[in-house]
Parts: structure tokens; sequence; C-alpha cells
């Protein structure tokens, strides 16, 4: 008596890997390649920056201010403010703390 588990497989029923497109514009593209750029800080004029803006002006990553703002240890004048869940780091703290003039 034979079952199916003991019949060997058609080989049209063999693994297919598939084949996975994506049709990304042109400006998508460049856009998940190139690094974020930002206005220098001498032309910010809002009051507070985003955490991915204010690492790149302080020279660290991203994470590390998240981890001042959890541990509360962040230096001198660049307290974060919370606004809807997410943090905005002081501008003028930022220069402070860089010695640009306001």
């Amino acid at each position: 008596m034979k079952t199916a588990a003991s019949e060997p497989r058609a080989a049209s029923a063999q693994f297919q890997p598939l084949e996975i497109t994506t049709n990304h514009s042109s400006d998508t593209r460049r856009a998940a390649n190139e690094p974020q750029r930002f206005p220098s800080l001498e032309l910010v004029t809002r009051p507070t920056v985003d955490t991915n803006a204010a690492a790149y002006y302080l020279n660290r990553q991203p994470q590390t201010l998240r981890g001042w703002a959890c541990s509360e240890s962040w230096p001198e004048g660049l307290r974060p403010v919370r606004i809807n869940g997410r943090l905005g780091w002081p501008v003028a703290g930022i220069r402070a703390a860089l010695g640009v003039a306001a």
C-alpha cells in the first residue's frame, strides 16, 4: 500500500524561490542611500529640533540622545521637551553646548 508521503514529488511541485521586485522611483532610491541633510545651525529658527537633527549638530548618534533623555543625564542646557511623545531638543541649548552665537 502506497501513501502520498512515500511517493516522490513531481518536478513541478518543487520549491521555487519567490522573486520580489519593488518599483521605487529614482528619488526614493536616492533618498534611501544619501545621508539626511540638515540646515546650518545658524539658520535654524525653530525653538526645538528632533532627535536626529540634534544628534547631527552634536556629532552623536541619535540613540545617545535618547539614552540621555531616559536616564535624565543630558548636558547642561539640553533638557529635552516631550512633544506628542517625541523628543524636542532646544536649539538654544545646542548652540550653547557648541559655543555658536545665536
